[in-house]
């Protein structure tokens, strides 16, 4: 695809080549980054089982959650690799750099697991009826 700012690449838009990069790269994710695996693994285990009990709202709250925390812990494991290919000695900035992704996705994680775990405590006081 033509960069329209720096005017390489190849010219025209492919929406199939981009779709077949954003597969690529969530498979590298989930194949590749446990964080971002078991995260997705349980989250679709919860989703489910809004679906099932039809709580609309419910999945769509899991599924704008799970986004975040998906999108936070692959933004941060691209962040990490591209310090680390930078600079492979031990840099004090660089460990900087590293700590404030790993904070963004703390963030996430904490709204992650609200989310979820009000969500398996409302379907267990249900099957408890």
């Amino acid at each position: 695809m033509r960069h329209k700012f720096l005017g390489t690449g190849e010219p025209g838009y492919h929406p199939l080549r981009k779709l077949r990069t954003i597969v690529s790269g969530l498979r590298y994710a989930v194949v590749y980054d446990f964080s971002v695996a078991w995260k997705l693994v349980l989250s679709m285990a919860v989703l489910t089982a809004a679906l099932f009990a039809r709580d609309w709202i419910d999945s769509l709250l899991i599924i704008v959650v799970t986004a975040l925390v998906l999108v936070a812990e692959i933004m941060n494991s691209a962040i990490e690799a591209l310090c680390d290919f930078v600079e492979t000695r031990h840099n004090e900035k660089i460990g900087i750099i590293k700590d404030i992704a790993a904070a963004g996705v703390g963030i996430a994680m904490f709204a992650w697991l609200l989310v979820i775990g009000f969500e398996v405590e409302e379907m267990l006081r249900a099957l408890l009826k």
